[in-house]
């Protein structure tokens, strides 16, 4: 097993970053360039998105990236940045051959940690209506097992989808507060509940749950005061990141190929500011 013993540092860093005065807020990224405005913004760490990384790749979201292509990017995004990096692994990248294999989700915390991140999100939605509380747990000991003997306290950040799935109905609180604790149990640091932005169900969930609470954001939602003031730790924008990036590219083309004019370019980075973004001191 290799060690990775000098993501010590970034990995404490990182943990302490859900632990300050101010909630850690991730503007999700999915490839370098999106990674070096984030940080040029004033980000304080890095968050990837399975399903921006999956559009920009060709694939639709939910489990269908092949893990070498989502280890590629992650690659080269820890590589253009000292600051902290956590990925999106989805369901772990194992379903090997629709079974899911232990084996392989090893494999993906070795190369998530050889690539030089420091935290995962593992999501329990890769079954239906959602993996078994127990087996998900399992696996969320199997990533700490494989984190620890290569030297890393890497940050696990566990996403239940009990309410985002709409499954449960009535019982979607008492539902994430069985995984929550089950998950924490088994190794994991922090829970993400993507799907929540009522503020008293917020400030329940954190209260309840005996570590860092995350939640998703985006238009509409509570601002980050807010969700500060509810509990939440950890705010992360998934996907809508890459959603209104495309939607530019989107207004672009529908205006030079329709009306023929460029007014949606008004605002545009220069090209000497691309570059800089790229450019080693």
């Amino acid at each position: 097993m290799t060690s990775h013993t000098h993501l010590g540092p970034p990995a404490a860093a990182f943990h302490a970053l859900h632990e300050g005065a101010a909630p850690l807020v991730l503007v999700n990224v999915w490839d370098v360039a999106s990674a070096r405005l984030v940080e040029e913004a004033g980000a304080v760490a890095l968050a990837t998105s399975s399903s921006a990384l999956s559009w920009s790749l060709g694939f639709p979201d939910g489990n269908h990236l092949p893990r070498e292509l989502a280890m590629a990017a992650l690659r080269r995004i820890a590589a253009s940045t000292a600051l902290p990096v956590t990925a999106d692994i989805e369901t772990g990248y194992a379903h090997a051959g629709g079974t899911f294999d232990d084996g392989e989700l090893r494999e993906t915390i070795r190369s998530v940690l050889a690539a030089g991140a420091v935290g995962v999100n593992l999501e329990d939605s890769g079954d239906e209506p959602l993996t078994d509380v127990r087996e998900q747990a399992r696996r969320i000991a199997v990533v700490r097992r494989e984190a620890e003997d290569a030297g890393v306290d890497l940050f696990i950040n566990a996403r239940t989808d009990t309410y985002l799935s709409g499954r449960f109905a009535d019982t979607a609180f008492a539902e994430t507060l069985l995984r929550a604790d089950a998950y924490l149990a088994a190794g994991a640091n922090g829970i993400f509940v993507p799907g929540v932005q009522d503020l008293h169900v917020l400030h329940d969930l954190s209260r309840r749950i005996d570590g860092p609470l995350n939640a998703l954001a985006g238009l509409g939602a509570p601002s980050v005061g807010e969700l500060h003031d509810a509990g939440v730790r950890r705010i992360s924008i998934g996907g809508n990141t890459a959603k209104a990036a495309y939607a530019t590219v989107s207004r672009v083309a529908e205006d030079v190929l329709g009306d023929g004019n460029w007014s949606e370019l008004a605002g545009a980075r220069s090209h000497e500011a691309m570059d800089r973004l790229f450019r080693r001191n």
